[in-house]
């Protein structure tokens, strides 16, 4: 398994771990909500149902954030490799490397230690469209890019 694989797949894991964990809160809220049902009616009934409702629609838009990461995450092709920083390129800086696909945080691969970032985070945006040889600022801290793959 080359190391893009690797940390692809760790990214799948990452976001099936989230879905998973969205699903179960749901279903939680879910059986809640019915024994909200079968209880006593009033003030306090109907408050309760409706925080487990605010609950359940908090939920339902993480599940669809979850699904939007998803996609993107499925838009990188792990075989593809580019000079130029985009989806899915591996980045080795003088301080950090990152792999730019999804928000999935520290990932490690064998010693190796890389930030799973998405593009559209602030040093996402900054390493978007450069190259090997090119120097980024963030956070006041200048970072020379050594090796896109």
């Amino acid at each position: 398994m080359t190391l893009k694989e690797n940390l692809y797949n760790q990214c799948l894991v990452f976001i099936d771990n989230r879905f998973q964990t969205i699903k179960n809160t749901i279903n939680e809220i879910q059986e809640s909500l019915l024994a909200e049902t079968k209880s006593s009616a009033g003030d306090k009934h109907e408050t309760g149902r409706a925080m487990l409702q605010l609950e359940r629609e908090k939920a339902g838009a993480q599940l669809a954030e979850i699904n939007k990461v998803k996609e993107s995450l499925a838009k990188i092709d792990i075989n593809c490799s580019s000079e130029i920083i985009g989806l899915g390129s591996l980045v080795y800086t003088s301080h950090f490397n990152y792999f730019i696909a999804i928000s999935a945080g520290e990932l490690k691969v064998n010693d190796e230690r890389f930030y799973a970032i998405s593009p559209s985070t602030p040093i996402g945006n900054l390493l978007i469209g450069k190259k090997a040889r090119d120097e980024i600022v963030f956070r006041n801290q200048k970072s020379l890019i050594e090796k896109v793959l």
